[in-house]
């Protein structure tokens, strides 16, 4: 008995310490702003009310506007599909908003499909390889930023992160649920290579 409790302390202890590294990891990555040039900008969706971006989503494209306006990639994509009822689509809606605030109508490509990052990101993989695209800048929550990113590396891309500071995903209310979900995400993904529902919206 007393091995099988040394086992199972030791068992215990390795996967707190797998949790409290990831969550490390996952701020550390929320935390970075990564701008050098790149072939698109990639905006992960959002809610969006029949056309009309949700908060956090306007947040994520506001910020890829500014990344496009500073040069950072010559065009964003926006991702993301829609509930049975929607009028329109995540990817569809992001790109009329920033069609709307002044950005160039041929630098903008929707990719409409997709319930979850995982399989919205394997949506636009396609449209990313007809279009010459291989270096992508995401756009998304900081606490989401580290999980959206290994998924799309697996993908094949080269990525870097440049997450929204204001808006609702920043609020310290928030802040604790978001990165904890977003940490049980992360490792479900590194063990299943699948979505695991763990990380839905807090928001």
């Amino acid at each position: 008995m007393r091995t099988f409790g040394r086992y199972l302390a030791g068992t215990v202890l390795v996967g707190l310490l797998v949790v409290v590294g990831t969550w490390v990891r996952v701020g550390q990555i929320g935390d970075r702003d990564e701008r050098a040039a790149a072939d698109a900008i990639v905006v992960l969706g959002a809610a969006q009310y029949n056309g009309d971006p949700s908060p956090v989503f306007q947040a994520r494209l506001d910020h890829a506007a500014e990344l496009y306006r500073a040069g950072v990639a010559p065009r964003i994509v926006t991702v993301g599909g829609g509930q049975v009822d929607d009028a329109t689509t995540e990817g569809a809606a992001g790109a009329a908003y920033l069609q709307a605030a002044g950005i160039d109508r041929a630098a903008l490509t929707a990719v409409g499909e997709g319930g979850d990052t995982l399989a919205s990101l394997r949506a636009a993989a396609p449209v990313l390889a007809e279009l010459g695209v291989s270096s992508v800048v995401l756009v998304t929550d900081p606490a989401h930023s580290a999980r959206s990113a290994l998924m799309a590396r697996d993908l094949g891309w080269t990525v870097q992160t440049s997450p929204v500071r204001q808006g609702p995903a920043v609020r310290d209310s928030v802040h604790a649920e978001y990165q904890l979900r977003e940490t049980l995400g992360l490792l479900y993904y590194r063990v299943v290579g699948g979505s695991s529902g763990i990380s839905a919206p807090v928001l």
